[in-house]
């Protein structure tokens, strides 16, 4: 080996930067231990450990000192399901950019075309082109873009704007970049709050041009609090209020216009009392108030004062907002109040009739106008801090710049004189309404007051000081993971790798000897450099990523082996070591045919990357780089060793004496049985297909077909029936619930509200859930249940949702990527073989794996013990089976090419079953290999990737016989008489 001084040079090279990129891993992960041990299992005193030692140094390296916060941030990342955490795509309303750029326009081209937009977008297709393209169709031609009441308006005129005489294709350019321009003003905004928010590690991407924001929060528990700070829009107004004396007496107006609407066949009395309050205070008295004889009087549980007009339970807020909206009850308001907007205000407590706290909501009364704007907006605040109100109570206090001063003075001032109250509203709910007692405010400083607590005025400070976001962002999808579970994973991870590695090691010792150890050696440092070089680079190790981690060990030593088989042949025709070793690294002999096999790997594992989300992404990103790591030390490494052998005349066999004999003159008629193997694959293809589209179907997860699915653990063994029944009935619609690994652990799926975004609706589903299972808990509360951070690992372990809208994105490029793989791999072949015979006996082999591993699927999901659902790990299971299936046919062809070119002797026929023949022994040791492996991670690997494990279990089983049974025969009945005579005659004359 030409350059062994150089190799060895960055061999060593590379295993020091490694162990210096993970020392401080290791260093990170034993003082977390320590803080772990030192809290007794309290997180809040383990994390003020962390933050008290984070200046400490705690690494010493020789040449320099670090700090825990420096080590801190050089360790290897863990992923959400290793670390626990919050997980979540937002997606930025592009609906409401566009509304803001043209000023909220009326136009009802326009207008129509965003709810056609949202109506009609198509798979990948984003929402901006779905608006062009909506607008083009309800147009004609007869309206533009740049009309002055769309998008040529004063606000978007101006150089880089939009003019009367752009072409609709030039107001496209424009629009596209402001709506970008948006996105990442909303991603910046986002970053800030994260920043002050205090969790390690943090991610935030955007995610192309679709205007989604990937927000990734490892070590966070607090899952309420975490989405209410990130959908937040932070669109701060201040308000003149109603009191409840100027425009309380409305709702008794409109309260007997309801009944004509909302209440029959009754027939109300006269009522006594001529205001809200006195009504109130004597209902008793009042036949009026009877239950059921009045609409929205009735839902009044708490009597208001000041600007409260009156307080409701938060149940009936949407019934009472959408009587307050409907036009036949607010043409009853007189004069200016036509203009009101009645608003809530932040949940809180009153007492009850027995002086029980019970949940209520208060309703404000805005002094609107005909623009429906603000006397003051949120933009004008320079800063913002978490303090407390001269009461000792928690607030948050807000410093405005001076055009914000001087409008904040002339507010209070006005308020002062008319002896009124200023609403301070935080994305359309009332924090607080202050009335101002001591004159005009000067100087731009202000307070929001009220139902706070510490924690609360925290946040609220952080997303002020942050600035607001351009448009709503709604959480489509997310995922959250207890760090019980989290280290449930790692051990799982942990025991696999060990396991596997251990497997794999004593498999090659006794099947090559001493080359075996050799290979070994070269697999220990290809996961030194696999983790070096996930911590140099900062990429995240996941659970899917500890699989591809257990994968690499399995096809690592897939190039030695190919060597290793090459050489025995080389060998046993009476080569010396010397030559042997030569000829087996040499491009003739196994080297073309590694490069091939491992080229359709990276294609897929790229393929996989590119399409896969999230976890996926770190399960493609951990197979690539372990392709290229295992190559190096494959090729090298053990070349090294094997040189020194040789270099000592040392007997070097690649075999043990129970081996050296075993698939050596193997004389099997693969293609005589063809015929066989065609009908037995074809009756499983189409009992597959019938199943698949007939009988069963597929058991589609989240990922696919939308909704939510919560792991909840129990604090004993629970029927699954029992509380899916009771789920159900809680959610007014089917709710599933399957037994996930243990007896006391429920996996929990409802399309509940699924196409309903924000985080009302999240927090509706958290706390139905919470109220139908409360019973089977002896002492939770729902923080404790929701989180499962208190130690007692019971509860919401991992929770995930995926909306409508991204689950069908998810499905579309699912199907791509199958699809792509398939068709690259294919092109691929047919460029490195020059026949597109090999490319479809290849692909026929991919589609056969493919559809039986969905059959099997299909046929066994409803009775097996594990999860079978169709999701991205199985689409990942599916794209990793077709490079392994590829890697097992590549073999065989390159050793037909191999045939044919070295003028071997006999039919197209004969040379194809030498070929399978002397190649069986490295298809059946690498097979094995991976079936070991897959084997220990499906035992030991966790319950949550048991499934994906099952379906690369399968598929490799599958894959092997279609490489042997499948693709070589459909090659041989393809090729052309003509080249086979061809082939033929020139062995002839050979």
């Amino acid at each position: 080996m030409q350059n062994k001084g150089l190799i060895k040079f960055f061999a060593i090279l590379f295993a020091l930067v490694s162990i210096y990129q993970l020392s401080f891993t290791f260093v990170a992960n034993k003082v977390a231990s320590d803080a772990k041990a030192f809290a007794g299992g309290n997180p809040e005193k383990e994390l003020k450990y962390l933050d008290s030692i984070g200046k400490e140094k705690v690494l010493n390296l020789g040449f320099s000192d670090f700090t825990f916060n420096e080590v801190k941030d050089k360790q290897l990342n863990k992923g959400l399901d290793l670390e626990g955490g919050i997980n979540v795509i937002l997606q930025v309303s592009v609906k409401d950019i566009l509304k803001g750029l043209s000023n909220n326009s009326k136009n009802p081209v326009f207008n129509k075309s965003l709810a056609d937009a949202t109506a009609n977008q198509k798979g990948n297709q984003t929402y901006i082109d779905a608006f062009f393209e909506a607008f083009e169709a309800n147009s004609k031609g007869t309206v533009k873009l740049a009309s002055p009441d769309i998008f040529a308006n004063r606000s978007l005129q101006g150089e880089g704007g939009v003019d009367f005489q752009m072409t609709d294709a030039q107001v496209q350019k424009v629009i596209k970049r402001k709506v970008d321009e948006s996105v990442e003003s909303a991603f910046g905004v986002l970053r800030k709050r994260i920043d002050k928010f205090g969790v390690t590690q943090p991610n935030i991407q955007k995610l192309g041009e679709s205007g989604r924001i990937l927000v990734e929060l490892p070590g966070a528990k607090d899952v309420d609090r975490i989405k209410k700070l990130l959908q937040s829009t932070a669109q701060l107004e201040f308000w003149e209020t109603y009191k409840v004396e100027e425009i309380g007496n409305f709702l008794m107006v409109a309260n007997e216009s309801l009944k004509k609407t909302e209440v029959k066949k009754v027939a109300p009395k006269k009522v006594a009392k001529d205001s809200l309050s006195a009504l109130l205070t004597d209902a008793k008295d009042s036949a009026s108030t009877k239950k059921g004889n009045n609409p929205l009087l009735d839902k009044i549980i708490g009597q208001g004062g000041g600007p409260v007009l009156a307080i409701f339970a938060p149940k009936d807020t949407a019934v009472v907002g959408g009587y307050l909206r409907r036009p036949d009850i607010r043409i009853l308001l007189p004069g200016d109040q036509r203009y009101a907007k009645f608003v809530w205000g932040k949940p809180t407590k009153i007492k009850d009739a027995k002086s029980n706290d019970i949940d209520a909501v208060e309703l404000y009364a805005l002094k609107g106008n005909r623009d429906n704007v603000a006397a003051l907006s949120g933009g004008v605040v320079t800063d913002a801090s978490d303090t407390f109100d001269q009461l000792g109570k928690p607030a948050v206090s807000m410093q405005m710049n001076g055009k914000g001063a001087k409008a904040w003075e002339e507010l209070t001032g006005k308020a002062y004189t008319q002896k009124s109250n200023i609403a301070i509203v935080l994305d359309n709910v009332v924090y607080s309404a202050p009335g101002v007692s001591s004159g005009p405010i000067a100087g731009g400083r202000s307070e929001i007051s009220g139902n706070f607590d510490v924690t609360e005025t925290k946040d609220l400070a952080n997303v002020l000081k942050a600035g607001k976001l351009p448009a709503s962002a709604d959480i489509i999808q997310s995922e959250v993971v207890g760090p019980s579970l989290g280290q449930a994973a790692i051990d799982a991870g942990t025991i696999s790798s060990i396991v596997g590695f251990l497997l794999v090691c004593l498999w090659m010792v006794f099947y090559y000897g001493r080359a075996g150890w050799y290979a070994n050696l070269a697999l220990l440092l290809n996961l030194l450099f696999l983790f070096g070089i996930m911590a140099s680079f900062g990429f995240v190790l996941t659970l899917p990523g500890i699989a591809g981690i257990v994968l690499t060990l399995g096809t690592a030593v897939d190039a030695n082996i190919i060597i290793y088989e090459r050489a025995k042949e080389e060998l046993r025709e009476g080569k010396s070591l010397s030559e042997t070793v030569i000829a087996s690294y040499g491009w003739k002999g196994a080297m073309r045919s590694i490069i091939d096999a491992n080229v359709t790997h990276i294609l897929t594992g790229a393929i996989l990357f590119t399409f896969g989300t999230g976890l996926i992404k770190g399960f493609a990103l951990t197979l690539l780089i372990g392709i290229v790591t295992s190559l190096f030390t494959s090729i090298f490494i053990a070349r090294i060793f094997i040189d020194r052998d040789i270099e000592r005349n040392s007997n070097l066999t690649f075999s043990t004496a129970i081996t050296k004999n075993w698939f050596t003159n193997f004389h099997f008629d693969f293609i005589k049985i063809k015929t066989i193997t065609y009908v037995f694959s074809s009756i499983v293809v189409v009992v597959s297909l019938v199943s698949i589209f007939f009988v069963n179907g597929l058991d589609q997860g989240v990922d696919f077909v939308g909704g939510r699915t919560f792991q909840v653990k129990f604090e004993k063994p629970i029927d699954a029936s029992v509380v899916s029944e009771e789920l159900s009935k809680e959610f007014g619609t089917t709710v599933e619930a399957k037994v996930f690994g243990s007896d006391d652990q429920l996996k929990i799926t409802t399309k509940y509200k699924i196409t309903e975004e924000g985080m009302d609706v999240d927090k509706e589903v958290n706390e139905k859930l919470f109220k139908a299972l409360q019973h089977y808990y002896s002492n939770t509360s729902y923080d404790q249940f929701i989180n499962s951070y208190d130690g007692k690992k019971v509860g919401v372990l991992q929770a995930s949702k995926v909306g409508a809208s991204i689950s069908e994105d998810i499905k579309t490029n699912s199907y791509w990527a199958v699809l792509g793989a398939m068709a690259v791999i294919f092109l691929y072949l047919m460029i490195s073989f020059r026949k597109w015979q090999y490319s479809l006996g290849a692909i026929a082999a991919v589609a056969h794996d493919v559809i039986f591993v969905l059959g099997i699927y299909s046929l066994c999901y409803k009775f097996m013990p594990f999860h079978m659902e169709m999701d991205q790990h199985f689409i990942a299971a599916i794209l990793t089976v077709i490079g392994y299936s590829m890697n097992d046919t590549v073999i065989v062809f390159d050793r037909i090419r191999e045939f044919i070119m070295g003028k071997r002797k006999g039919s197209f026929e004969e040379i194809v079953n030498a070929s399978i023949n002397t190649t069986l022994s490295r298809t059946l040791n690498t097979s094995l290999m991976m079936i070991l492996v897959l084997l220990t991670m499906f035992v030991f690997g966790g319950e949550s990737i048991r499934g994906f494990i099952f379906a690369m279990l399968v598929g490799i089983i599958v894959g092997t016989y279609s490489s042997l049974f499948i693709a070589t025969p459909v090659l041989v009945d393809t090729i052309s008489r003509s080249d086979k005579n061809q082939i033929e005659k020139e062995h002839k004359e050979a």
